[in-house]
């Protein structure tokens, strides 16, 4: 381990070395590459160079404790040792962490897509509350949230949504949303008191560009037509909505929510892209199935990941057994907590297949 951060201790200072060079402000993907590169390798340097810093303060410690009579001073390189020693462990375990494989998706946007599933008109409110949480949570987060297609229905839920969120490693994050979210309360259109339970889908895709995903116009029909529904003015009076059917897999998407073609045509694009090149992502994650049983927010989106449950107040997340009695809070977009457990035991998980 520590030759590998010899390396990148190494070729972090290449990087800040080249980006000094003045033609490299000329070549803009090389200068982006460089960046990033920068940026990824800073935070592990960073805590290596503080590591090296701590072992020679025990080395320093240990050579006052052996040479130095004074007992004041003794004292205080004892205190120095343990502490040294201390934080040693801590960045251990922190190096550990940052030298795991990082998933390529990562930094990319996200495209959430959440569906009604068994329940009825409940499971389509249950949606919609779940879409408002994520915009809290975006919101929270400074993200930016584009609504890309949505089905409503009459009294205030959706049957399914699909927005687009951007921001700074959206999918890291995001990520351990994908799954079944079931709900247990009484509905509101429930005369007889009863308890209910329903589900949702939620989808989590990377934003997926076009280098990413080639897609051949031979195997895309568009039709362009006048949207339906609720909208603003000029929405329903020209043709601006776009339906893209994928002939090779069958894939429809319809986008409407904006006033200009060309702008729900991208819209369309975009969450094609992310749809085949999600397909991809699992193709590839079916054929490294055993290597992903024990890593969290990575599995079927069959899986059940979380129970919401209304007349006790707690949310429980199935896949790290949290249970938090915070329901309205996590229902406001307060989901941080979740997403943190989930991240550690990922990353545990993942340390632990490391060692064996």
């Amino acid at each position: 381990m520590f030759d590998r951060l010899e390396d990148l201790l190494i070729r972090l200072e290449e990087i800040l070395s080249e980006l000094q060079e003045p033609d490299v402000a000329n070549d803009q993907n090389r200068f982006r590459r460089l960046m990033k590169e920068q940026n990824d390798l800073t935070p592990i340097v960073e805590a290596y160079k503080e590591y090296k810093k701590c072992k020679e303060t025990v080395d320093d410690s240990l050579q006052m404790l052996n040479e130095e009579s004074d007992e004041e001073l003794r004292e205080l390189a004892k205190e120095e040792l343990n502490t040294a020693r201390a934080r040693i462990e801590e960045l251990e375990h922190e190096l550990k962490i940052l030298l795991l494989p990082k998933d390529p998706n990562d930094d990319k946007n996200v495209i959430v897509e959440i569906r009604a599933g068994a329940g009825g008109d409940e499971a389509a409110l249950f949606a919609a509350e779940i879409y408002r949480m994520y915009l809290h949570f975006a919101e929270s987060r400074r993200w930016k949230v584009e609504l890309v297609e949505c089905e409503e229905i009459g009294i205030g839920g959706m049957k399914n949504v699909t927005f687009m969120i951007t921001g700074n490693g959206a999918y890291s994050v995001m990520k351990y949303e994908s799954g079944v979210h079931r709900v247990q309360r009484v509905p509101e259109t429930e005369s007889g008191g009863r308890i209910h339970t329903s589900t949702i889908t939620v989808a989590v895709m990377p934003e997926a560009e076009e280098v990413d995903i080639q897609i051949d116009e031979k195997d895309i029909r568009i039709d362009v037509m006048r949207a339906s529904g609720n909208g603003g003015q000029c929405v329903n009076t020209t043709d601006s909505a776009v339906r893209l059917t994928h002939y090779p897999t069958g894939i429809v998407i319809y986008s409407q929510t904006e006033k200009s073609q060309l702008q729900n045509k991208d819209k369309a694009f975009a969450l094609l892209r992310a749809k085949l090149y999600d397909i991809e992502c699992q193709k590839r994650h079916d054929a490294e199935s055993e290597a992903r049983k024990s890593q969290i927010g990575t599995g079927d989106r069959s899986e059940k990941i979380r129970t919401y449950n209304f007349p006790q107040g707690r949310v429980t997340d199935h896949r790290i057994g949290l249970t938090l009695y915070k329901l309205d809070k996590i229902m406001n977009g307060d989901i941080q907590e979740i997403i943190d457990a989930c991240i550690a035991a990922d990353q545990a998980a993942k340390l632990m297949n490391m060692n064996e």
